[in-house]
C-alpha cells in the first residue's frame, strides 16, 4: 500500500481550527476533453462544509455530482479554483501529503461499498489505520486501532459480527462496515455517494439515521449525494447541481 509510510503530517498542514468550517471550495472548475469536445463538468463552484452539518448534494444524472465528490474527497484535482481542508489549500500539498490528508481528515461511504472480501469485518474496519501508519508503527498501534474499530462495530450495531467475513453479510450490514471504516480515524468530513442506492428503503433509512447521528455525535461535516428528495429534506442544507453550477435550496 503506497499510502502506508505516511506518519508525518505534511509540513505546511495548518494545526489551527477553523472555526466552525471544516471545508471549503471556491470557484471549482473540472473540464474533460472528449476528442475535439472539451466538456466543461464544473463551473466556479463554491461551497462550504461545516462541523455537525449534514448537507445533501442533488441533481440529475450526469451534473458532475460525483465529479465533485471526488474533487472535495481529493481523488482529483480541479482545473481552476481551491478546496480548503482546515485553512490548507489542498493545491499546495505533494501527493504524498493529500495522502495524507484524505486518510486523516476524509471519510468515503460509497454505494457499493468498496469492502476487502479477503479480510473480515473487523479488518476491514481497522483498514485505515493499517494504512496510515509504517509497518514498524502498526505493530505498537495495532492494539489501539483495533479497540477503536471494535468500539465503531459496537456504534453501528455490528460487535456480534466482527469475526464474519465480508461476503456472509447483508447489504445493509456491509453498508454499516463502510460507515465504521469512514469514522476509524475521526475524519473533519465524511463524504457519502449514494449511500442508500443499493438498499431497501427501511435498511436505508436506518443507515442514513446512523450518518447523521454520527455527525452530531462526533462534529463530522457530511455531504450526502443523493437522488432521494426525501433524503435530502431531511438534511441541514441541500445543494443543487444543474449544468455546472451549484445553488443552494435549503
Amino acid at each position: 500500500m503506497s499510502e502506508a509510510t505516511q506518519t508525518p503530517p505534511p509540513k505546511n498542514a495548518s494545526t489551527q481550527r477553523a472555526g466552525e468550517v471544516a471545508m471549503r471550495a471556491e470557484n471549482l472548475q473540472r473540464v474533460f476533453v472528449d476528442g475535439a469536445r472539451e466538456l466543461e463538468i464544473l463551473q466556479g463552484v463554491s461551497l462550504e462544509l461545516r462541523k455537525s452539518e449534514v448537507a445533501a448534494l442533488v441533481g440529475k444524472s450526469g451534473s458532475g455530482k460525483s465529479t465533485l465528490l471526488h474533487l472535495l474527497g481529493l481523488l482529483d484535482t480541479p482545473d481552476g479554483g481551491e478546496i480548503l481542508i482546515d485553512n490548507t489549500p489542498a493545491g499546495t500539498l505533494s501527493e504524498k501529503d493529500r495522502a495524507y490528508f484524505r486518510n486523516r481528515h476524509i471519510g468515503f461511504v460509497f454505494q457499493h461499498y468498496f469492502l476487502l472480501p479477503e479480510f473480515n469485518v473487523l479488518e476491514n474496519v481497522s483498514m485505515p489505520g493499517q494504512v496510515a501508519y509504517s509497518a514498524l508503527e502498526w505493530s505498537s498501534r495495532k492494539r489501539e486501532i483495533r479497540n477503536r474499530a471494535e468500539e465503531l462495530l459496537d456504534l453501528v450495531g455490528l460487535s456480534a459480527q466482527k469475526a464474519q467475513a465480508i461476503r456472509t453479510l447483508s447489504g445493509g450490514e456491509k453498508q454499516r462496515v463502510a460507515v465504521a471504516r469512514a469514522l476509524l480515524l475521526s475524519p473533519k468530513i465524511l463524504l457519502c455517494d449514494e449511500p442508500t442506492g443499493n438498499l431497501d428503503p427501511e435498511t436505508g433509512s436506518h443507515i442514513i439515521k446512523l450518518i447523521f447521528d454520527v455527525s452530531r455525535q462526533q462534529g463530522t461535516a457530511a455531504l450526502i449525494v443523493t437522488h432521494d428528495l426525501t433524503l435530502a429534506g431531511k438534511a441541514d442544507r441541500i445543494l443543487r447541481l444543474d449544468r455546472g453550477t451549484l445553488s443552494i435550496e435549503k
